[in-house]
């Protein structure tokens, strides 16, 4: 296998957070761009030209590698996620960490049980506004933390390898635009708790 080097500024991806959170807000498409004709129709669908099947497969392969890589560490996907985040001051409230993750409370809070028992992170109600629960890490948490950023990149470069950079802002671009395209839907999407979530 072959691994780029992490300290290549060029060589690390922003496809590095399986867990979704976007690096940076996607533009909308002009409402007054031109609509193409659909490119799916019921009589021709399939699953290996599914647009949504090969993202899961893409985003299903490289969380089992980025969990094998940390399975020293004893981290699930669901555990590591979270404190990736925290870690980066990406998330610092329970209520950020929750829609970051695209999770509901109840089951944000049993994973933080399990990593508060490991000694990995602590919760603290917000001396201003009892409602507010502040995340750290302990320092053994930063410790499990630390190697999690580097794995995700070599687990993506790995991937993106005989791509030029050219071609990853190309992809980069065209998923961003499918990411506003979906969100000017009417219908809000639904949150729901992936399998990976549930059982740590």
């Amino acid at each position: 296998m072959v691994k780029r080097s992490n300290s290549d500024p060029a060589s690390a991806p922003a496809a590095a957070d399986p867990a979704g959170t976007p690096t940076e807000t996607p533009k909308v498409a002009p409402q007054n761009a031109p609509q193409n004709e659909p490119i799916y129709g019921p009589g021709t669908f399939t699953r290996e030209n599914s647009v949504g099947y090969l993202m899961r497969r893409v985003v299903h392969l490289m969380v089992n590698e980025v969990d094998h890589r940390l399975a020293d560490g004893g981290l699930t996907h669901a555990q590591w996620t979270p404190l990736f985040l925290i870690h980066r001051g990406q998330a610092n409230t329970l209520a950020a960490l929750a829609r970051d993750l695209q999770l509901d409370a109840g089951a944000l809070t049993r994973t933080l049980d399990r990593l508060e028992a490991k000694g990995l992170c602590r919760r603290d109600r917000s001396a201003d506004d009892r409602r507010v629960i502040h995340l750290t890490l302990t320092p053994e948490g930063e410790k499990a933390a630390a190697p999690v950023p580097g794995v995700l990149c070599d687990v993506s470069n790995t991937m993106l390898q005989g791509f030029s950079r050219e071609e990853w802002e190309t992809l980069m671009g065209f998923l961003r635009r499918m990411v506003a395209n979906v969100e000017t839907l009417k219908a809000p999407l639904p949150t729901t708790v992936p399998e990976r979530h549930r059982e740590d």
